[in-house]
């Protein structure tokens, strides 16, 4: 683990929201396209810039498959944009291009008034293309910088002083995110992270294993990497570093602790997110039964299923539903710029969590579920589902020469599979935790009956299944396979791992 200071116990400090141009903007409140900024549900929810600032940095970490390592003076980078608070880019670096220049090659024009969210301040190079794109605000993440500071080289200083002097007479806003986290959020994004239907399927196939001892685990692994990676230890190398980066206003009190809590409390946030769907070395993976009949290169590699299901899992912390959170993300396979970016030649489609119709103010709608006895006073018919928003707002469209993606965190219901299969969407992936079951309002009877779809169920993979099934324990503490148990008219067990 870390240092002391950046351990788990959390201290509150105030809300507000401070930026980098000369001044200490207090009780900024959000805009939302969806309600207010009050909104609450009957659980914390993640402001939509601490949301874009969590992809941004989970972007950086995207699994790439040419393995290109950081060079030393530069780092890779992730970036979210955003045009009126929707998504239009997840990106990262590429072998070649950073990730701003990434963005105005997959983007052009259609930057203007857009809002870039950076994992680390852009370069000169970066910053002067996204400028003249005519982005309207660029923010980045307060640590290190794109290129890095760490390295020592003079050509890094010289490009801070560039970069500081493109701020100073740009128009658009270059500044830091600072939103403290609501109250509590911290342990509800590790309660609902633990009870994730990921580690509920997990538990379900395995009563002996331990999914809370599993989870914290995962967490302080991901922990340990995402705090060296994201944070800086020492508290006067930060300040330093601030320094250089043109952040001077950040080094002086309270805002220079402010500005470390609300890091540690962000990486927290992720590192418990993370844990809700385990590395696969635990076993699980998202597998197809059927896919013997589906091209090998259809398939994508497991970690880069798990990092866009993760992003879904972020979404889900938006949701105004005041019982369950979802996010859903869809991704495509394309050829146009295939290679310029750091996530190969996949591109974003579309995400979204479920939600309010927009523009609507909380206590509009029934919040009510399905074990009030009145029907007319439940949320059913009022929510719009994850899955639907991100068709809804997609950024792109879906072609149907290409491989398009849908990422969610709970089966698709009755609902949406019509309106998955209509968009014409390949795979899904998932966890089947609620397929078959009928649930007064809402039911998920027609997921598994759903064709011309290929889905990846997050399951042990079909070979660890098969000799699971095949081999059963008997009393003498011998193994027999099924065919004997069967002709012995035993019942059916499943070996505990």
């Amino acid at each position: 683990m870390a240092a002391s200071s950046n351990k788990w116990p959390r201290a509150d400090f105030e809300e507000n929201c401070c930026t980098l141009n000369g001044k200490d903007e207090r009780n900024v409140k959000e805009t939302s396209t969806q309600t207010s900024t009050k909104v609450q549900g009957h659980s914390p929810r993640l402001s939509k810039g601490n949301l874009f600032t969590l992809l941004s940095l989970w972007m950086e970490l995207f699994p790439k498959r040419d393995k290109t390592p950081d060079n030393g003076s530069t780092r890779g980078t992730g970036l979210v944009v955003v045009r009126e608070q929707r998504v239009l880019g997840l990106h990262c670096s590429g072998a070649e291009l950073h990730a701003g220049q990434v963005a105005v090659v997959r983007h052009g024009p259609r930057l203007q008034d857009c809002s870039l969210y950076f994992s680390r301040k852009p370069c000169s190079s970066c910053l002067k293309m996204t400028l003249n794109a005519g982005v309207r605000e660029i923010w980045y993440w307060p640590a290190d910088a794109e290129m890095s500071l760490l390295s020592g080289e003079q050509e890094a200083t010289l490009d801070a002083a560039a970069a500081e002097r493109l701020k100073s007479n740009s128009r658009p806003h270059i500044c830091v995110h600072l939103q403290p986290l609501p109250v509590a959020m911290l342990q509800f994004a590790e309660e609902t992270s633990r009870d994730s239907h990921f580690l509920g399927r997990m538990a379900a196939d395995d009563r002996s294993r331990d999914v809370g001892e599993l989870f914290h685990g995962e967490r302080g692994r991901n922990w340990d990497g995402l705090s060296a990676r994201f944070l800086v230890e020492d508290a006067e190398e930060h300040r330093g570093r601030l320094g250089k980066m043109g952040l001077d206003n950040f080094c002086a009190e309270p805002y220079f602790s402010e500005l470390r809590q609300h890091m540690r409390d962000l990486i927290r946030v992720l590192a418990s997110v993370a844990a809700s769907v385990p590395a696969p070395e635990h076993g699980y993976g998202f597998h197809d039964d059927s896919v013997a009949t589906v091209s090998a290169q259809n398939t994508l590699p497991q970690e880069v299923v798990r990092h866009c299901v993760i992003q879904a899992a972020l979404l889900a912390y938006r949701t105004e539903d005041p019982k369950v959170g979802v996010g859903a993300v869809i991704w495509a396979e394309g050829k146009l710029h295939a290679g310029c970016d750091g996530t190969g030649n996949m591109y974003l489609v579309g995400c979204g969590y479920n939600a309010y119709p927009v523009g609507s103010e909380y206590a509009e709608y029934p919040q009510m579920d399905d074990k009030q006895e009145e029907r007319r006073h439940r949320k059913y018919r009022y929510i719009v589902h994850a899955e639907q928003n991100a068709l809804t707002f997609r950024s792109a469209e879906l072609k149907e020469e290409e491989n398009t993606m849908l990422f969610v965190t709970k089966c698709p219901c009755d609902e949406c599979v019509p309106l998955i299969s209509g968009a014409g969407i390949k795979q899904i992936y998932t966890t089947d935790l609620d397929s078959g079951k009928h649930k007064h309002d809402i039911s998920y009877l027609t997921f598994s009956k759903l064709r011309r779809v290929q889905k990846f169920i997050w399951q042990k993979s079909s070979l660890e299944r098969s000799a699971e099934q095949d081999v059963l324990p008997i009393a003498n503490g011998c193994f027999k396979h099924r065919k004997e148990e069967d002709t012995d008219g035993h019942s059916s067990k499943r070996l505990r791992t």
